[in-house]
This record gives structure tokens, C-alpha cells and sequence, in this order.
């Protein structure tokens, strides 16, 4: 029980701080398309600009990722609105009110062990590196 709380703590201290990094709009975008990249080949056509040859899947979930980071009540609270914290809760949010899954256990499992544990711990990843290093972390080219 200890390891838990202190590891809550820990992450809510962090959450906290990234409610006071700032992100633009553009850099938002970038955060998600990498985020959300569902193997090295998209993450390639993204660094080397070719994004005309990105399936229309992964297009359209980065949109309802934008949809959800830009549109979402939630996202426009002070502590989101144009925060590091926000592009996170955007990713996350994602998975967790706006896609659809064929059943609960399904959205769980996601959640859990799945594609959305995965694209969560990326951006969180990004969002580390963001706050460490600012925006050279999300260039493409």
C-alpha cells in the first residue's frame, strides 16, 4: 500500500507541474501524431513529411484525439487548456470517453495491458522529454 500512495503522490506532484508547462496548439498536434503512431513506419512517413501516404485510420483517431484535446469541457480548464498536462489528458481522455469499444471488458483490457496503456506511456514519455527538453522533442524533420 505504501509503494502505491507514495508512486501517487509522486505522479500527482508531477500532473501538478505540467498544469504550469505551457504547449502550443501545433506542438498538441505533434505530441499526438507521435503518440498515437501505431508502428515505425508511421513515425517515419511523420519525420520524413510524408504525411499524404498516412493510412486514413490513423488519420482520423488523430483527429477525434484533436476533437477531444481542443473541444472536450474538460480540456478547457485552466489546468488543461494549452498545458502539458492537457496533451496528456488528451491522449488519455481518448481512449477513456471517446472511442468506442465492442464491450467494457474490452475497454479494460485496452486500458489495462493494451493499446491505450501503450499510447498513454508514450505520451507520457513524450511529456517528460517535453518538460525536460521543450519543443526540439517533437520535431519531425
Amino acid at each position: 500500500m505504501g509503494i502505491s500512495s507514495n508512486l501517487s503522490e509522486e505522479l500527482g506532484g508531477l500532473f501538478n507541474h505540467w498544469t504550469q508547462v505551457r504547449i502550443t496548439d501545433t506542438q498538441v498536434k505533434k505530441l499526438v501524431q507521435i503518440a498515437m503512431a501505431p508502428n515505425k513506419d508511421v513515425l517515419q512517413k511523420l519525420h520524413s513529411g510524408i504525411t499524404d501516404e498516412l493510412s486514413a485510420n490513423y488519420t482520423n483517431i488523430c483527429d477525434k484525439v484533436y476533437e477531444y484535446a481542443f473541444g472536450s469541457p474538460n480540456q478547457q480548464l485552466d489546468t488543461t487548456a494549452g498545458t502539458l498536462f492537457g496533451a496528456y489528458n488528451a491522449v488519455t481522455g481518448y481512449f477513456q470517453n471517446v472511442r468506442n469499444y465492442k464491450d467494457d471488458e474490452t475497454k479494460f483490457k485496452s486500458i489495462i495491458e493494451g493499446t491505450a496503456k501503450l499510447r498513454g506511456q508514450t505520451a507520457f514519455n513524450l511529456c517528460r522529454l517535453f518538460e525536460q527538453h521543450g519543443a526540439d522533442v517533437l520535431r519531425f524533420n
